[in-house]
């Protein structure tokens, strides 16, 4: 920080980690710790980033925080710049306490042939741009900090003997106090930003060609059914074919680390079982049934599932993957894994801006709301359905309406903590819940569903 012997804690818990222990705190003195806390603070290893923390009291307490890929465009950085400034120091308020101060990082590995020390002093206007639309605001950059290539800089520090121009290597991981205090506290690092969306990405080659010609078939298959009177017995036929799937998961424990676990993954699900049950999480009906899978010990093979569904969304159906990676962020925000929920969640909204209920849960994470409140809603949504089937109801064998019975726990915001530091809800668009959208442009996805 620009004064070094300042502390920087303790921090408050993260929004994106699992919450520690009141009793647990870490107090951050040096530029050095404050580098080696980041990826605990987010939960993961940010890449290509822009991540500023807001700062509180007299002992700067961590509290809001915002990520934000670095524009490519540095005619970009001082527009960026001033938002970020404005909506962090505006949503820190909001929550009750304006900050007293900020902590800036830009993370961002070299290119080919580029130096750590390049890269500092590349972003170097980024970050006094940052810094000075901090300022408008009356709350000053403490420290602000340049990770790249293993070793860090700052750019508030002129001092060289603790601050060297070429960088100080980041410390080695898991070595540090405060690594020490994140396992004591059952915080965990999910892994770098990249690897948690390399895990959500299309497939490529010929796997990829394979799947685009399955869905091209699944949808002139399926897509009149869902529309039309036979949409009911398309959901009951996407349930069963995804829980026939979900049990061969089951069965089947994930080995290896994440690349190589993936591809045995992407190996127990056809490219025809793939594309139909893709095709029927359309319905929104179909998606919030599937919602229900969210405990129990089947917790991780459901999200490899969703996780194999998503890669599944090759051009031109990647808007279809809104779908799959927001069940996805859903299990996994609700088996405590909040760091890969707004990472999935994101990405989601990435694939389709509209889609309403990435929007709630996105929302919902990053204001540290208890996923346990839309667990109860689903679980009661369960009890009712299974009063009415048992009573010989007709449940949800036709279309459903906007104001219908299929107005689901999984369409409706879960009860609300305390405000966050991020907004990702949005207006819902126009038609009938639970019955998929005429595609706008042929070839690509027939069946809309943005709730």
């Amino acid at each position: 920080m620009a004064h070094h012997n300042e502390p920087a804690g303790p921090p408050s818990p993260p929004s994106s980690a699992w919450e520690p222990p009141a009793e647990t705190h870490v107090t951050l003195r040096t530029p050095a710790e404050l580098a080696d806390a980041l990826p605990y603070l987010l939960g993961f290893h940010p890449d290509d980033s822009i991540v500023m923390m807001a700062l509180h009291g007299e002992r700067r307490r961590f509290g809001g925080r915002l990520r934000l890929g670095i524009p490519a465009d540095a005619r970009e950085w001082p527009f960026v710049s001033d938002q970020l400034a404005r909506t962090l120091v505006t949503a820190s308020t909001k929550r009750g306490t304006t900050p007293d101060g900020i902590v800036l990082y830009l993370c961002q590995d070299p290119a080919e042939g580029e130096t750590g020390q390049a890269v500092m002093e590349r972003l170097r206007p980024l970050a006094q741009r940052l810094r000075i639309a901090c300022g408008a605001l009356d709350v000053p950059v403490f420290e602000a900090l340049c990770l790249s290539g293993g070793r860090f800089w700052s750019y508030c520090c002129p001092d060289p003997r603790c601050c060297p121009p070429d960088g100080t290597p980041l410390t080695t991981p898991g070595t540090s106090v405060m690594a020490a205090a994140a396992a004591y506290a059952g915080m965990r690092v999910c892994g770098s930003l990249r690897e948690v969306e390399a895990r959500l990405a299309p497939l490529t080659g010929r796997a990829a060609e394979e799947q685009r010609c399955a869905l091209d078939a699944a949808a002139a298959e399926l897509l009149p059914r869902m529309l039309g009177a036979d949409c009911g017995t398309v959901r009951h036929e996407t349930l069963a074919l995804a829980e026939l799937v979900l049990r061969r998961f089951d069965d089947t424990p994930p080995a290896g680390p994440p690349p190589e676990a993936d591809a045995r993954d992407d190996g127990l699900v056809s490219a025809d079982e793939a594309a139909a049950i893709v095709l029927g999480l359309q319905d929104r009906v179909a998606r919030d049934r599937a919602a229900e899978w969210m405990e129990g010990p089947r917790l991780p093979a459901t999200l490899r599932l969703w996780r194999a569904l998503a890669r599944r969304c090759v051009p031109p159906y990647t808007e279809h993957a809104a779908a799959p990676l927001t069940l996805a962020g859903w299990i996994a925000w609700a088996g405590g894994e909040h760091a890969e929920a707004k990472i999935t969640l994101g990405r989601a909204l990435t694939a389709d801006p509209d889609y309403l209920f990435a929007q709630l849960l996105h929302h919902a994470c990053n204001e540290g709301l208890d996923p346990e409140a839309l667990r109860e809603c689903l679980r009661r949504e369960r009890a009712d359905r299974a009063v009415l089937e048992a009573a010989g109801a007709a449940g949800d064998d036709g279309p459903a309406t906007a104001d219908g019975p299929h107005r689901t726990a999984a369409s409706r915001p879960p009860r609300r903590r305390p405000r966050g530091d991020t907004d990702g809800s949005g207006p819902a668009t126009g038609g009938p819940e639970g019955k998929p959208r005429a595609r706008r442009q042929p070839g690509r996805r027939a069946a809309r569903d943005r709730r």
